[in-house]
C-alpha cells in the first residue's frame, strides 16, 4: 500500500524547516506542513521518530520517516514510496 500524503512537521522560526519547505516547494512537491507546537499529538509522532526529541523538520511518507533530511531525500523517498505523489 502506498502513502497518501507527504507530512513534514516543523515548528515556527526552524531554519531547517524554512529551508526543507523552500526545497520541496522549489521541486513542486505538494506536501502538507504541520506545526509541532500548535499540535501536540504532532509533536508525539516526532518524538517517536526522533529518539523521544522534537527535533524537526521530520518528514513521514507512509512506513518512510526521517528526521532534518534534504529535499533530494523526500523526493527520492516519495519516488519509492508514492510514486503517485510526484509532480507531474
Amino acid at each position: 500500500m502506498s502513502a497518501e500524503q507527504v507530512t513534514v512537521y516543523s515548528r515556527p522560526g526552524c531554519p531547517f524547516c524554512m529551508s526543507l519547505r523552500a526545497g520541496l516547494q522549489r521541486s513542486g512537491l505538494e506536501f502538507n506542513e504541520v506545526d509541532i507546537w500548535q499540535d501536540p499529538d504532532a509533536a508525539g509522532v516526532v518524538r517517536s521518530i526522533a529518539d523521544g526529541n522534537e527535533t524537526v523538520p521530520a518528514v513521514v511518507i507512509g512506513d518512510w520517516k526521517a528526521v532534518n533530511p534534504s529535499t533530494r531525500e523526500v523526493v527520492a523517498a516519495v519516488a519509492e514510496h508514492a510514486p503517485h505523489l510526484l509532480p507531474v
